[in-house]
């Protein structure tokens, strides 16, 4: 019986400051994504399996919630909202004629392991900007990331930029196998620089392709590691991709935000989607990241309108405990003014409480409990 006063291992309630503060930070990234010129979409909590399936190339299978409806079909609890509103987006939209902007607020369920420490349930605002493949695309999500964190109120943060293109073009170049390519794609996003030696080696990939994988997991940092991406290899793909990065960056010159970025090419994505820029946001005060994206032009084949796409999520739970451990308050977050009023008092306490209230004022109303004698 105890068991209804507590919640599943995963997954909390969420009350009163916290709350609010929950509250007032989302509707302050969404002043942000309206800004943008964003239009808001809200999709399904859960969906048929199809649409997060291993060909679509999101999390693994065991990880999603999964149960049956009357027919016999597989649904799953939406655990990723980038094929969601990509689905949507291949229904209702006509990206091919048109970009589309759209953005999203709501809740992700992942079966993860309880080992993890991680919540089963997330909160995630983000947005997709839908048929678009320019370099403007690009830096102008970034830019709101950027913008986003600002008006969370963070002053010290790091977006970390990195490219898929550039790691799949090395990739085809060596021709290894699948299983290889997983082995390596985990050592490098690790940046274990032995590991990653120990199975060029193992491979026996040529000696400039495979000095270019040792040297990935060390490749973070700012414009200098452009420089040296373009000095490790010819293939032309691959320069391209480190072409694509310049330009986004001289890009994100012109909005200012340049500081805030960096660029790490050991960035790996275990989402298989991504096809271009990835990107994640840190910050201090939690080991996760408080941003995720990234581009993803072959998601929306999947869907029958192939379309090139970039988009990204705020993990809204991540961002409150980094505010909370850098004691950063929301200073538009209105305070509820209380009114104490005894049971004679009521007519003037309820009229002073509306008047305040059409002044746009929060007001509670509490009678005086008068104690007997």
């Amino acid at each position: 019986m105890y068991r209804i006063f507590h919640t599943p291992e995963g997954v909390r309630d969420i009350y009163n400051e916290e709350c609010q503060q929950k509250k007032c930070l989302q509707e302050n990234i969404h002043k942000v994504f309206q800004r943008y010129g964003y239009k808001d979409i809200e999709t399904p909590v859960f969906e048929y399996f199809e649409v997060f399936s291993r060909e679509v190339g999101t999390i693994p299978a065991r990880d999603l919630y999964k149960f049956f409806d009357r027919e016999g079909d597989t649904l799953v609890l939406r655990p990723d909202f980038t094929p969601s509103v990509s689905r949507a987006c291949a229904t209702y939209f006509s990206p091919e004629e048109q970009p589309v902007s759209l953005c999203y607020t709501g809740n992700t369920f992942v079966n993860t392991s309880g080992f993890t420490g991680r919540m089963k349930e997330t909160t995630q605002m983000g947005v997709e900007r839908i048929g678009d493949d320019s370099p403007e695309a690009d830096a102008e999500l970034l830019a709101m990331t950027v913008e986003c964190l600002l008006k969370a109120g963070l002053t010290e943060f790091q977006v970390s930029v990195g490219q898929v293109d550039y790691f799949k073009s090395l990739l085809r170049e060596a021709e290894i196998s699948r299983e290889t390519e997983e082995r390596l794609r985990d050592l490098i996003s690790q940046k274990n620089d032995f590991g990653v030696e120990e199975l060029v080696i193992e491979q026996k990939i040529k000696r400039d392709l495979a000095y270019a994988f040792t040297e990935l997991p060390q490749m973070f940092g700012s414009e200098e590691v452009l420089e040296k991406a373009r000095a490790l290899t010819q293939n032309a793909c691959a320069l391209a991709a480190v072409s694509r990065l310049e330009e986004i960056y001289d890009i994100l010159k012109m909005y200012g935000y340049e500081k805030y970025i960096t660029f790490d090419f050991a960035m790996l994505s275990k989402y298989q989607y991504y096809t271009g820029i990835i990107f994640q946001a840190y910050t201090y005060g939690t080991g996760e990241p408080v941003v995720k994206g990234g581009r993803y032009n072959e998601l929306m084949k999947h869907f029958g309108k192939p379309a090139a796409s970039i988009g990204f999520a705020i993990v809204i739970d991540n961002l409150l405990l980094a505010l909370s451990s850098q004691k950063i308050q929301f200073e538009d977050c209105e305070k509820i003014q209380v009114l104490n009023y005894k049971r004679e008092e009521r007519e003037q306490a309820v009229k002073k409480a509306q008047k305040l209230r059409a002044e746009g004022k929060n007001v509670s109303l509490r009678l005086i409990q008068e104690v007997e004698e």
